[in-house]
């Protein structure tokens, strides 16, 4: 079996760059490149890891029939932290092969998301707690706990969070973005 190839396969199939998947599974986009060039072998934990980031698993991934996961616990979550104080959680962590993309977005206080530039597709946000400003294009809204958005991502857009406090986000994307 060529595990490179169907490596890169998935990954594809997932829409994923190698830094994008390296990043989910805590590896650098060199070894990522590496595998799938078939230059190194990864060990059966990373191997493991990484087919958990795509969405699968050894079973599967040897052609073995296994049921799709429907349910998706805490350590299931893939979490990615930046230096600009926030973090993303992939809560879905194959999320990329369906439709939409949820993800759990944690600021710090004074902090915010990269720009994201226009695309094609629609956000969703519900703030669980504390308020953001979501700002979309030259506009600015204020998002409390409890309240939710929902934009159209022609216009680059970001969320920030201006106050002392933390403030914790479910965003979802569609198609996948994140």
């Amino acid at each position: 079996m060529n595990i490179g190839e169907n490596l890169k396969r998935l990954r594809i199939a997932n829409s994923l760059t190698q830094q994008e998947l390296a990043d989910r599974c805590e590896l650098t986009k060199g070894y990522i490149s590496q595998l799938e060039r078939d230059l190194t072998s990864p060990s059966i934990a990373t191997l493991t890891d990484i087919l958990e980031c795509l969405g699968t698993d050894l079973g599967s991934f040897f052609n073995e029939a296994v049921d799709i996961k429907i349910v998706f616990k805490e350590e299931d979550v893939f979490v990615k932290e930046s230096d600009d104080n926030y973090k993303i959680n992939w809560i879905v962590p194959n999320a990329q092969k369906n439709k939409m993309e949820p993800i759990l977005v944690e600021l710090g206080a004074n902090s915010r998301t990269k720009d994201d530039e226009p695309h094609e597709g629609e956000e969703f946000g519900y703030v669980l707690s504390g308020t953001i400003m979501l700002n979309y294009g030259n506009q600015i809204y204020k998002v409390k706990k409890g309240e939710s958005f929902y934009i159209k991502t022609n216009k680059t857009h970001f969320i920030e969070n201006t106050s002392k406090n933390p403030a914790r986000v479910i965003w979802v994307s569609t198609p996948p973005n994140f």
